[in-house]
This record gives structure tokens, sequence and C-alpha cells, in this order.
């Protein structure tokens, strides 16, 4: 197994040990601390449904620790277009995953620590677990001012958030897992996290906004690791275990039978997108065209992530209605997706009048639909 550099330097840190993937699975019980050496969100999503899916949490409580490459998660119930840009995420590649817990929109990058605390759903408390967190911040250092709040978010300085938490409970296992910003890009954070997308109408579940802040704002001399090092200590000495990490790569089917499969659908389009709950748009295209400017209503039904209703209102004049029908005929029930959308109009234009003018107001009309995706 090739460790990243960022895991070569835990392997020194105080006294607690880390080491490859222990055989976790055959140890009888107690807690058990594990670390992923992965950084890819849907590789450390798939581990903790493997973990809940798998591991006896009746008779144990795990502690697994995870940081990703930039992300965009958003919770089980929630819409990605109402969450998020999704046009920046594309651009700037960045990942967008859906995990299978409730809760809100986080980004994620190399600056932010995720830990998931894994129990028997009788063992479920998220509080307690907060609480572990902040008391291990104090003891790193006492001058910090962080408290846990009734919406099981940790605050600094009273005001900003520096951890926000989300759980799934199963009927007898249980998780909750929870952010920690130390050094994420809040330039990048902030801009993800505003939808562009108008007259979106939807009851998924909408995140909270919050003023962030990160921990090394506050005390450059912190590091992620001796973070992460200080939860574990608080972790191990509260459950009375040896000071031992497990390390563990989720790619590894001979530790996690089944764990490939389980990353593999955490990327489909049907679980990102598909698991959306049914909404609606109703907005107006302000289409600049030749010096004037044109308005265009459209109102759609999305269900599953795909189009399940689709209405253009525009003046019959400026499109042909036998073009104009088709393009509708051909959106409703495609995916509410731009690549699927652009390989529709695509198609259509092949079949278009050879007319330069009529070109040119089917390419801005389908630009502006596609920008709605």
């Amino acid at each position: 197994m090739v460790l990243q550099p960022s895991l070569k330097n835990c392997l020194g840190l105080s006294c607690i040990l880390r080491t490859p993937k222990a055989g976790f699975r055959s140890t009888a019980g107690g807690a058990l601390v594990i670390q992923s050496v992965s950084n890819d969100v849907y590789q450390n999503l798939a581990v903790e449904d493997w973990i809940h899916d798998h591991m006896d949490l009746e008779k144990r409580q795990v502690l697994f620790l995870w940081r990703n490459s930039p992300a965009v998660v958003i919770g089980r119930h929630q819409n990605p277009w109402q969450e998020c840009n999704l046009r920046l995420l594309r651009q700037k590649n960045i990942k967008l995953a859906r995990r299978r817990s409730g809760g809100g929109t986080v980004y994620h990058d190399l600056g932010n620590i995720n830990l998931t605390f894994f129990t028997s759903r009788k063992k479920y408390e998220r509080m307690e677990n907060l609480k572990l967190v902040v008391k291990a911040l104090k003891a790193l250092r006492p001058q910090l001012d962080v408290h846990v709040t009734d919406r099981y978010d940790i605050l600094l300085d009273r005001h900003y958030k520096i951890s926000g938490t989300a759980a799934k409970l199963g009927r007898t296992s249980a998780y909750h897992h929870c952010t920690l910003l130390c050094n994420a890009d809040k330039f990048v954070l902030s801009s993800v996290l505003k939808s562009p997308y108008k007259g979106l109408k939807s009851n998924a579940t909408p995140s909270v906004p919050a003023s962030v802040k990160n921990l090394f704002e506050e005390d450059p001399s912190l590091t992620s690791e001796m973070l992460l090092d200080a939860i574990v200590k608080e972790y191990v000495t509260q459950h009375q275990i040896d000071h031992h990490i497990t390390l563990i790569n989720p790619a590894d089917e001979t530790l996690l039978p089944g764990i490939n499969n389980k990353t593999k659908e955490l990327q489909t389009w049907e679980w990102v997108y598909g698991k959306t709950p049914k909404f609606s748009i109703s907005t107006c295209l302000n289409m600049a065209y030749k010096g004037s400017v044109l308005d265009v209503k459209v109102n759609m039904d999305v269900k599953h992530g795909r189009i399940e209703v689709c209405n253009i209102d525009l003046p019959e004049q400026w499109l042909p209605p036998a073009l104009y029908s088709k393009l509708v005929k051909s959106l409703t029930g495609s995916k509410f997706c731009p690549n699927e959308t652009t390989a529709l109009v695509t198609t259509l234009l092949r079949v278009c009048p050879q007319d330069d003018e009529l070109h040119s107001r089917w390419n801005l009309l389908c630009e502006n639909m596609i920008m709605l995706m």
C-alpha cells in the first residue's frame, strides 16, 4: 500500500500508532479507530456504508477519519440545483456526491477533516460526540472559544460555524458524521454553495446558511495532523483502548468485500441526481438577440432527475412551431442534464432547415435552456 504524503507524516506523530489494515473484522469488540488513505469522496462515503452494513455495531464502536479532495456533498433528501452552483463545479472539476444521511450541503477539501462515529442505535448520541471534539480542541489549545449548539453545530467565538452534523439511523446501527473546518478554501466554499438557478420550487431539505471560519485563521500554529491526533487521543481515552489507528485502503476488496460496487453506485447519475425529490422550474429567459430582448417563459416539472413536463412559451414567428414542438417532445422524458440536452439539440439541429437565421435563433434558445441545468 502506498500512503499519501500527509498520511506518511501522520505516522510519526505523538504516541498514536498507525498501521495498515489490521484485520479489524476479526477483532471481537470494544472501540476502533480507522483512517482512510484515500482522498476520494465516493470511496470514503462507501466505507461509511460498508461499516454500517457489515460491522457488528452492537458489540463495538468505531471512529472513522477521512479527508477529501475538493467535493460538494449533499444530504440524502436534497436538491443539487437548489444547493450549489453545478456549472461552477463542472468548470472547477469539483466532484458532487450525495450521501446516505440527511442534513445539509457541505464543501470538502483537504483543509476539512471528516469524522464519523459509529455505534449501535441504542448508544447513538451525537451531542456527546461533539462534546468529545470540543474537549479535544480545548485540550490542544485551551484559549479556543468553541462550544456545541442545540443544532449540533460547533461554533468558534460564539459566531462562526466550524463543524456541521448529519446522521443515519438504521434499525440496529447508527452513525453520526461531522466536519471540522481547518484550512478549507473559503472563497471556493462560498462560491460553489451559492445556487444561481432561478424559479426553482422544491420540497427538498434546504441547507441553513452560516458564517464560517477556519481554525487555522484563529491559530496558524495548528495543523490538521495535530487536530486529528487530539481527537483520537480523546476518543481512545474515553473508550479505554490503545492509542492505535488502523489505516485502510477503501478500494481493498479483501478487507472490504463488495466495497467497489458501493463506490460505483455512489458515482452514478441515478444516485447523485436521480434521487432528487420532485421539483419544478418556472422562469423567464431574457434572451438578447440583435439589439432586442426576447422574453421566453419556461415551465418544467422534474421527477427522478428527468423532465416530466416541459412547456416553452415563445413567439410563433421567432421559431417555426414544428421545430419548437420537436424540442419540447425531445426534452420530455430526458435527463435534466446539460450533456444529454446538448446531445438532443445537436441531433435536432441536423434536421433543422438550412437557414442561418433560424440556426442562430435555435442555438440561442438551446444555450439558454442548457444554462437552466
